[in-house]
């Protein structure tokens, strides 16, 4: 406990993601007396000056109870009308119960591609910041209305993850329906043990994450541990927790052993536009560097050349966002890109020298510069 209790002191922000697991009852529809209990909890928190932002799922299961819809169906039109019902269903509901504890809610609603593009991304957390500035709580929810799978962040744990980051989060809690992490799935083995404190998340944890828990979620704990290793990554903690246990907000808030706490990453600070390239800007290709270029890029803080570049993955242009692998397939980095795939491939393996005897001068070597590289071990 005194470890994760070192890290909660003098906590000024939160978000927190509450799943759909938490918020609806197991015969279906909305679980109101779950979402009282969560807004109480929520409201004690702000009345304590501590500032709060609600990532909140349920929009598509209260839909399907107005709509008298038994079955959550496979049809995405359908699932998008029960989504544009069921928010305004939702927020009813949050409204009402802020207001009778003397709070204030607002509605922010996004897709992964609101946050692609640096201007709106900004736009984004200046939103969060002027309303927290005006004592209102933001509740955001994925636009399920409108998004489709190219502009989905896939789940909610991911969504909160960025809006941790980018309204500049001391620590993010994730309420589901289960206690936290354990060595083993616990519905399948009754000596599963949790695990109350992670250091690092090792590929053997990421790997024993179970899958999806709920009839109307679709996020699993392997979502949520993807959601700490990005908040651990950018220097944010992160708690995942039963939320029907009583009064589990505060408990964590205390320091105490509840759920399972990511210690985050705080060994060297990431700028914020680099968080930006690592986590907003969506991704629309790859390259696959050779073992010197991974060396440089790992270790010695320099940028990706063109001579190193080995492999081509997808097509983008110039500007836009690339996964960097190694020869072995793993993920070392992300960064925005200054050439085509077309242009990539015409210069790849090649030096300075016989890069300039082929083209004009003003063709710069550095496929990635290291000011917007991200480098995942850094």
């Amino acid at each position: 406990m005194e470890d994760r209790k070192k890290y909660l002191e003098n906590i000024k922000r939160i978000v927190i993601k509450i799943g759909s697991s938490s918020l609806t009852l197991k015969a279906g529809g909305l679980d109101r007396t779950s979402i009282k209990k969560f807004v109480d909890e929520v409201s004690y928190l702000a009345n304590r000056g501590i500032e709060v932002i609600i990532v909140t799922s349920g929009a598509i299961a209260a839909g399907l109870e107005s709509l008298k819809i038994k079955k959550k169906p496979e049809d995405i039109t359908m699932l998008q009308a029960a989504a544009c019902v069921g928010q305004l269903e939702l927020m009813s509901i949050y409204s009402s119960l802020f207001l009778k504890n003397n709070l204030k809610s607002g509605q922010i609603l996004l897709t992964h591609e609101d946050t692609t593009r640096r201007k709106q991304y900004l736009n984004i957390k200046n939103t969060i910041k002027n309303l927290i500035g005006l004592n209102i709580i933001p509740i955001i929810n994925e636009n399920d209305s409108v998004a489709v799978d190219e502009i989905k962040f896939g789940d909610n744990d991911q969504l909160a993850a960025l809006v941790a980051i980018l309204a500049e989060a001391d620590t993010l809690i994730i309420l589901t329906d289960i206690d936290g992490v354990y060595d083993k799935d616990p519905r399948i083995y009754g000596s599963a043990k949790l695990i109350p404190y992670i250091d690092k998340i090792s590929e053997d944890m990421e790997r024993a994450a179970g899958g999806i828990g709920s009839t109307y979620g679709i996020g699993g704990m392997k979502s949520k541990m993807k959601a700490a290793k990005i908040c651990s990554f950018s220097g944010i903690k992160t708690i995942i927790a039963n939320s029907r246990r009583k009064d589990i907000l505060n408990k964590i808030i205390a320091g105490d052993d509840a759920g399972t706490f990511f210690a985050p990453q705080t060994a060297k600070k990431i700028k914020s536009i680099k968080k930006w390239i690592a986590f907003g800007k969506k991704t629309r290709g790859a390259i696959v560097i050779d073992r010197g270029a991974e060396e440089a890029v790992l270790n010695k803080g320099k940028s990706i050349l063109a001579v190193g570049v080995v492999g081509v993955e997808g097509k983008f242009d110039k500007g836009d966002t690339l996964q960097v692998f190694s020869l072995d397939g793993k993920l070392i980095a992300r960064g925005i890109c200054n050439f085509s795939s077309e242009e990539i491939q015409k210069i790849k393996g090649k030096n300075k020298k016989k890069i300039l005897s082929e083209f004009d001068d003003s063709v710069c070597t550095e496929v990635i510069h290291r000011d917007c590289l991200v480098v995942f071990n850094e």
